[in-house]
């Protein structure tokens, strides 16, 4: 039977402060559940409105759909919602390639880089402090369940990125990513959706990329940031392939 305290403390879980307090998250839909219980997340509590999940013992609970949907952050509710620990996270290779993100706003847009960095094959995702945290029930539902198989790390990136010795950066005045012969290992920095890579990131980058416009009139100022790391991706994903 589903409690008033597990209620306050799963609706609680969409506020940042709540989920550092209690280092839980929640996961919803049973495709992106599934994701985390075949990982190494460790389940903190799961309620469904069939006994499917009920292998999970004490840790499961049969709720119909008025119920599901007092816990639910969707309009309508996806048969499962589950709270899982908030992980440590693992040390970054940073021998490998890596992406950076520097003052990420857009859960949705945090979400795809997720998934695209899975795609990709990039094993880690370094974050900005004041990035969206990557807990954020949005950002859960728009990685799809990646946040399983990529490493996400908060750090200090003016802190961190001296230790780099390839910084690249994405620019409007940049050259054209098409024109280069890409490293095996560096560090992709991307920047806020607004205001792109602040200027004390910028001052450590190495390397300055642009994704180069096509249209007739190169009128559109600029592209998703999602969007472009999915360009930026793919064409050194490409370069490797052909090196």
């Amino acid at each position: 039977m589903l409690t008033k305290s597990q209620i306050k403390l799963i609706t609680s879980l969409k506020q940042k402060k709540f989920r550092n307090q209690h280092q839980l998250f929640v996961v919803e839909g049973i495709k992106v559940v599934q994701e985390f219980l075949n990982s190494d997340y460790e389940l903190e509590a799961i309620f469904a409105v069939d006994d499917h999940y009920s292998q999970y013992n004490q840790k499961f609970t049969l709720v119909d759909s008025k119920e599901l949907a007092k816990l639910s952050g969707f309009n309508t509710p996806n048969k499962v919602v589950a709270t899982f620990k908030t992980p440590s996270p693992l040390a970054v290779n940073w021998s490998s390639l890596v992406v950076a993100l520097d003052g990420i706003n857009d859960p949705g847009n945090l979400g795809t880089i997720i998934r695209l960095c899975d795609w990709f094959g990039i094993e880690d995702l370094v974050c900005s402090k004041d990035t969206v945290d990557c807990y954020n029930p949005k950002v859960v539902q728009a990685s799809m369940g990646s946040h399983t198989r990529v490493n996400i790390t908060y750090v200090d990136l003016e802190k961190t990125l001296p230790t780099v010795s390839k910084c690249i950066g994405t620019f409007i005045d940049g050259v054209s990513i098409y024109d280069q012969t890409l490293p095996k290992t560096a560090v992709i920095v991307l920047g806020n959706e607004a205001n792109g890579i602040s200027e004390d990131v910028e001052n450590l980058i190495n390397i300055r990329l642009s994704i180069p416009r096509f249209g007739k009139l190169k009128q559109t100022e600029s592209l998703n940031v999602a969007n472009a790391a999915a360009i930026v991706l793919s064409e050194f994903k490409r370069n490797l392939t052909e090196t």
